[in-house]
Parts: C-alpha cells; sequence; structure tokens
C-alpha cells in the first residue's frame, strides 16, 4: 500500500474554498482500492473537514504541527489531544519549513512522543541542506534521525512514518532536482537505523516517503523506481485534478 499525503501549508484562504477542495479528494479516492490517502489542512479546518466524511472515513485527516505538552499557558500552540479531539489522525512533525524557522530536533523529540500518547500517527520530516562529494549529508540526516527520534517507544513504531526532504533539491533555490536514486540511497540509510533503533522486525515496517517536488510527471520515478512508500506533496495537493492523477498511479504501483 502506497501512502500519500497532502500538506496543504497555510492555503486555501477560506474553509469555504477547503471544503470545495476535499469534496473534490473524496470523488478522487472512491476510486482507489490499495493507496491511502491523507490531507494535512490549516488545523483551522480540520475539524469541518472531518465532520464531511460521514461513516467509514475514506480520507485520514492530518495537522501540519503540534506542541509538545497537552495543556498550559501555551499562547498560540495546539496540542495533540487538541488535534486528536477534533478529528485528526496523523500529524506532521519537523517539516523543513519548521525547521528554517528555528524548531531543533530535540523539540521534534518532545512533539513526536507526546503526538504518541495522544495516538496520533506521526510523520517526522528529515532531510540534508546540501550535499558534498564527501558524503556528509549522510550524517545530517543520520543525526537528525536520532536526535528527532530520541525517546519514542519502540511499541509504537506501528504509528511512525518518515518522510525525506531534500532540502537542496527544493524551491526556487534548488540546486538540482532530485532523482529517484538520490531517495533510494537515502532511503537506505533512513532504513538501518530505523532497525538499529527499532529492531529488524519493527523498523522495516516503518513507511518512507518522498518529500520532494513532486508533480504527475516525476511520481511514478520515486515510487517505481525509488521504491518510495508514498509521497509527501505540498501545495500541488490542493489541485484536485493533478493530485488524483498521482493517487491513480499510487494505487496501481501498490
Amino acid at each position: 500500500m502506497k501512502l500519500i499525503v497532502g500538506n496543504w501549508k497555510m492555503f486555501p484562504q477560506t474553509l469555504d474554498e477547503a471544503k470545495v477542495i476535499f469534496s473534490a479528494h473524496k470523488k478522487s479516492v472512491k476510486r482507489l482500492t490499495r493507496a491511502k490517502m491523507v490531507v494535512c489542512p490549516p488545523s483551522l479546518f480540520i475539524e469541518p473537514i472531518a465532520k464531511t466524511e460521514k461513516g467509514k472515513r475514506s480520507i485520514e485527516i492530518g495537522a501540519q504541527n503540534a506542541f509538545y505538552e497537552d495543556e498550559g499557558a501555551r499562547t498560540g500552540e495546539i496540542s495533540p489531544l487538541q488535534i486528536r479531539s477534533v478529528g485528526a489522525t496523523y500529524v506532521i512533525l519537523g517539516h523543513s519549513e519548521r525547521r528554517a524557522l528555528g524548531e531543533t530536533d530535540e523539540v521534534i523529540a518532545k512533539k513526536a512522543i507526546q503526538a504518541n500518547k495522544a495516538k496520533l500517527t506521526v510523520i517526522l520530516c528529515v532531510g540534508e541542506k546540501k550535499r558534498d562529494e564527501a558524503g556528509t549529508y549522510f550524517n545530517e540526516v543520520r543525526e537528525q534521525m536520532r536526535k528527532s527520534l530520541t525517546g519514542f517507544p519502540s511499541d509504537a513504531v506501528k504509528r511512525l512514518v518518515i518522510a525525506y526532504e531534500p532540502i537542496w533539491a527544493i524551491g526556487a533555490n534548488a540546486i538540482r532536482p532530485a532523482t529517484p536514486h538520490d531517495f533510494h540511497e537515502m532511503s537506505i540509510l533512513i532504513k538501518r537505523h530505523l532497525v538499529e533503533q527499532f529492531g529488524k522486525t519493527a523498523g522495516f515496517k516503518v513507511p518512507i516517503l518522498y518529500g520532494g517536488s513532486v508533480d504527475e510527471k516525476n511520481a511514478e520515478g520515486f515510487l517505481k523506481e525509488g521504491a518510495a512508500d508514498g509521497l509527501l506533496i505540498g501545495r500541488l495537493s490542493l489541485d484536485a485534478e493533478r493530485f488524483g492523477t498521482i493517487l491513480k498511479l499510487a494505487d496501481k504501483l501498490s
């Protein structure tokens, strides 16, 4: 089964727009038999969107961030329990855009532990800022994995997903597009760390997603040649037609 996650970031501007997009996604997911879809809208939209799913949920809902405490004098923060209570079952942690704001591995580790206590599936993002011929970028990702998963319980690995973000290949400052080989190479290192930390049986069960710049043209390469367990897709996931094309492809390859 391929896991396809849509990170809506700070889009769209209104709840009405969000409902229209989500409704279009529900039409796409009806045709899926093997791939699984998760949508992570802005936190304000989680509950009203979740309520549009009557009966058995066809699309899982996730949050884009969470705090590391369940309550307290933390103005502006949202706790994992609050997120869970309004219908979310997933949460993205350690996204490169959050790390760019100064979020550390240590803070992410605390968030991951608290999110797990709330029974949320953690989508942990890791990825290097640049690549060098000496291969020091492997150490960067290895350290992110080690520190960000410090204290994460081994019996909760079933609620853990890793998303690899090659920061050097994303956005206007991208050096070059990442390739399926780039992903596969890094996924081996990630899998090795998971096995070392959680054991062979548990470590091999953790899905590893590609979270770089993905569209309907390069998705197949990452899912097939790169052997990705799924994709973490940004703003393109707001386009139901293009996102639907990727979902259909993922379903075929699952």
